[in-house]
């Protein structure tokens, strides 16, 4: 009978974690279902803004993001594709630090040069594509309303 393991057992024992992404939170980077996140038991100090993270939320969840801010005691986290960014995600909560991705069957690093592009104007984009998408949900709301049509969904 195979062992079934928890994140943190899985990273304890093997070091590094090969995984598909659930969720549409980190797209464009990461496409459901059909690339891999490769994550790597991370080492003593403190994370970067820019890194991916794998966290757990608790109490049985867990999560890859970016790290947008670095606080004195904690993180904030931000998926790529959300608007809500997440406090108070603390050194204890991170599992481990995202080392590569796999798309179309080619394997890629966070140290290739068009990665180190794309995590720099995520991050420096953020509060401009957070602006932009809360805007276009509200344009969405207005039209769904003048038309009569409900939904809880923009």
């Amino acid at each position: 009978m195979e062992e079934k393991l928890s994140y943190e057992e899985y990273m304890d024992k093997y070091q590094r974690l090969v995984r598909t992404n659930v969720g549409v939170s980190m797209l464009p980077l990461l496409r459901q279902g059909r690339d891999l996140f490769i994550v790597e038991k991370r080492g003593p100090g403190r994370l970067k803004a820019g890194d991916v993270v794998l966290y757990r939320r608790p109490p049985d969840k867990y999560v890859l993001h970016r790290i947008v801010q670095v606080r004195e005691k904690d993180y904030v986290i931000l998926g790529d594709n959300c608007v809500n960014r997440e406090y108070g995600i603390t050194d204890d909560d991170i599992l481990g630090v995202m080392t590569g991705f796999v798309r179309d069957g080619k394997q890629h690093t966070v140290t290739e040069r068009g990665y180190r592009l794309y995590r720099f104007l995520w991050l420096h984009g953020a509060p401009v594509r957070v602006f932009l998408k809360k805007a276009v949900w509200r344009v969405k709301a207005g039209i769904k309303k003048v038309l009569g049509i409900q939904g809880t969904k923009a």
